[in-house]
Formats: C-alpha cells, sequence, structure tokens
C-alpha cells in the first residue's frame, strides 16, 4: 500500500536540511523505502524554497518511480516545509539522552532512531546499524517508557546514553557522507524563495492578529471564568466506555502525561453505571488499586463514602467503540473521524497504562490498519486514499477492540 512522501528535516553537524522521505509502502508484491537522493547520494536542501525548486524541475532521482511522485511537483513550498512530528534533531541526540526517560524524551528518541535506521537500511550504512545494535536500549524505545523502568530499565537506559557517547560521532559522520547538495534551476528557485518569503510574512502577520484578539479576549474571559469544578479540580475524570454489547463507567488520569486508570495489574475496573462505580467508589478496598496512587484520591474517596460524588462525564470523555467495525468495513467515507479519533485514544492510553505495545504495532503506519486509521483522521488530497477491501484493517481494529473489553473487569 502507498503512503506518503514526507518532507522531513534533519539536524546534523552542518546545520538543519530538509529533504523527502517515502515510508515503506508495497508494490507489485514487495515493500520499498526510499529518500529523495540519485545512486549513492542523498540529496538535502538548506530550506523548503531549494526543495521545490529542485522537486518542479527535475526527474532523474530515486522517488520518481513512487506511486504518489506525480503529487509532489504540484505541492506549494509551505506543503514541502516539515511539519514538527518530521524535525530530527540528530545532533541534540547526547543532550536529550542525558535526560531521564520520561514519556516526552523516550518518544523523541524513538522516532529519531526510526528515521536513523530507515536512512541506515535505504543508504546501505552498516556502520549506523553496528552502533545500533550495540545496545539493547534503542530496540525498546517504541514500547515508550516501560521498558527503562525499575533497577533493570534504569540499567538499560544508562547503556544506551553511554553508547551514544562513544559512538554518535560515527553515525553522524556516516550519515555525512552520504548527504549531496544537488544544484538546482535558478528560475525557480527565484519563483520558490518568493513564495517562501510570502509564506513567512503571512504567518507573521496572522500570528499578529491573533496576539491582538487574544489581548481584547483577555479580560471578559478572565470575568466569565468560573469555578472549574471537581473533577478538575483533582485531576482525575469519569469515563464512559459504549462497546456492542453495554456501557461502562471507570475512572482515568494522567500521571506525567502517563495514563492511569482505575485497576490493577492490566485490568481495569468498570461499573456498568455511575451509581454502580459510585457504590463500588464507596464500599470496596481499593488500597492497592493503581488511581489511588494519585495525590487527590482522598478527595475522591471522601465523596464516595459520603454520597456526594457526582460521576457525570463529559462529551470529551465519552468513547463510542460500538459500531466502529463495520464502519471501517466499509472504508474511508463510512467513518466518523471524531468517534475514530477518541476510540484510538482509548485503546492507546488502556495500552499504555497496561505496558501493552500490540495497538501501537497494529495503529503504526506502515500497518494496513493504521495506514487506513491516519488516512480516517488526517485526511490530505495529496496522499493516496487507501482502496478496498478493507476487511483485514477491520478484523484487526475487532482484534484491539476485544482486547480492550477482555480488559474490563466489571465491579
Amino acid at each position: 500500500m502507498a503512503q506518503d512522501i514526507v518532507p522531513i528535516e534533519l539536524g546534523l553537524p552542518q546545520g538543519d536540511v530538509v529533504t523527502l522521505w517515502a515510508p515503506r509502502w508495497r508494490e507489485d508484491g514487495e515493500e520499498w523505502e526510499a529518500f529523495l537522493g540519485h545512486e549513492d547520494d542523498l540529496y538535502a536542501f538548506p530550506d523548503a524554497a531549494h526543495l521545490a525548486a529542485f522537486v518542479r524541475t527535475t526527474e532523474e532521482h530515486d522517488l520518481s518511480d513512487h506511486p504518489a511522485w506525480h503529487l509532489v511537483p504540484a505541492l506549494s513550498v509551505a506543503e514541502l516545509m516539515p511539519d514538527e512530528a518530521h524535525q530530527y534533531d540528530l545532533v541534540g541526540v547526547p543532550e536529550l539522552v542525558a535526560e531521564e526517560p520520561d514519556t516526552w524524551t523516550v518518544n523523541e528518541l524513538a522516532d529519531i532512531i526510526t528515521i536513523v535506521r530507515a536512512l541506515a537500511d535505504v543508504c546501505e550504512l552498516d556502520e549506523v546499524h553496528e552502533v545500533l545494535n550495540a545496545t539493547d536500549g534503542f530496540a525498546v524505545l517504541e514500547q515508550g517508557t516501560f521498558p527503562f523502568t525499575g533497577r533493570d530499565g534504569e540499567r538499560l537506559w544508562t547503556d544506551m546514553a553511554e553508547t551514544i557517547s562513544e559512538r554518535w560521532d560515527e553515525v553522524l559522520d556516516a550519515l555525512d557522507s552520504v548527504i549531496a547538495v544537488p544544484d538546482v534551476d535558478e528560475a525557480a528557485l527565484e519563483k520558490s524563495a518568493e513564495e517562501l518569503v510570502a509564506f513567512h510574512a503571512e504567518a507573521a502577520e496572522s500570528a499578529d492578529a491573533e496576539d491582538a484578539d487574544d489581548l481584547e479576549a483577555e479580560e471578559p474571559e478572565a470575568e466569565e471564568t468560573g469555578p472549574v469544578g471537581f473533577w478538575a479540580e483533582v485531576g482525575i475524570d469519569p469515563i464512559k466506555i459504549i462497546t456492542d454489547g453495554a456501557e461502562y463507567y471507570t475512572l482515568r488520569c494522567y500521571l506525567d502525561d502517563e495514563p492511569v486508570f482505575l485497576g490493577t495489574a492490566g485490568k481495569i475496573d468498570v461499573a456498568t453505571s455511575p451509581r454502580a462505580l459510585a457504590k463500588y467508589l464507596a464500599t470496596e478496598d481499593l488500597s492497592d488499586n493503581d488511581l489511588t496512587e494519585v495525590s487527590t484520591w482522598s478527595d475522591v474517596a471522601a465523596k464516595a463514602t459520603d454520597g456526594s460524588l457526582d460521576l457525570a462525564v463529559d462529551t470529551d470523555n465519552t468513547y463510542v467503540l460500538q459500531g466502529l467495525t463495520d464502519d471501517l468495513g466499509e472504508g474511508v467515507d463510512a467513518v466518523d473521524p471524531v468517534q475514530l479519533d477518541l476510540a484510538v485514544e482509548l485503546l492507546t492510553d488502556a495500552a499504555d497504562w497496561a505496558g501493552d505495545e500490540s495497538v501501537a504495532e497494529a495503529l503504526n503506519q506502515s500497518e494496513s490498519l493504521g495506514w487506513l486509521v491516519s488516512f480516517i483522521l488526517a485526511p490530505d488530497p495529496t496522499r493516496l486514499a487507501p482502496s478496498p477491501p478493507f476487511e483485514t484493517e477491520s478484523a484487526g481494529w475487532a482484534k484491539l477492540v476485544q482486547n480492550l473489553e477482555d480488559r474490563l473487569v466489571t465491579r
């Protein structure tokens, strides 16, 4: 299945450069992956204007046979500017790994290592693979913070940090050896440079207008702000899960941006009504429950005990899984993207909390289900639409939902 051709930015010793990456796609029964380049050279440009001038005027390169390439020369300079999710600071890796392995640090490092592995594969850089295979930490970054917890996890992170400190220059030198800055057509560059200047000017003007609007709205908003409510104050949310067979109620919060559910050992305690959940909270011994570690839990317990706990659920915390399996089987137009987005959030949160990587793997864009979900949640006319049939994707989604339902323990 063909995927995007993605503008990316690489932070290298010689500065930030931009190029194009085609993640894995399948064609004629084979899997392919490529970057913008030719023969042994990886093409890199100082900015999106130079990249635009090149793709609009040059036909001989490694991406010319990609199924979506015909869309690229028509892209604007702004569309060829890498978004924040595709900016990889390779030079900053030693500094990054010196931090504690929290969610943000691990996720950023995982993204960088993913792109470095792809570059090593495509450019046949054995020395890069040698560094990345020197310690087990690189291989488990996609699992999040879980592998780096406890004494063994600390040792795993330390070993990786030491490897990076001692050998990361080998990775940068290997990449530098294949980087090439090709010549671009002067007339095309003049036009694309004007587009880039106009884009920045428009963005600055828009930012100034937004700041002015915020300033005008600040005083009335301050006057209108009222109490944030009990659940906002304690930082815990009641949530509602609607499946094909039932409705469930439970609690969830985030600690250091990591989800924590009412439950333990990967099992989520749920009830079939707000009243039943309130009774469970008031009468059961929850001393070993993960959510009791939250500093404000005593406030929740007090209200549950005196009968004043209101378990009304906000719309943003209502997750409707019902019908999504069938909708995904019908294709893109049959799926409500808002419903799907919330469902992905729930599945991902529950799996992360339980230390289960199956959801992340299934929703990776290199997988057919992940590609379909990504296309629905981030529609883009420059992307090739997934094509039916979608039985495999529907079955994959059904398995994820079933795994979640197996995680629920009705109280």
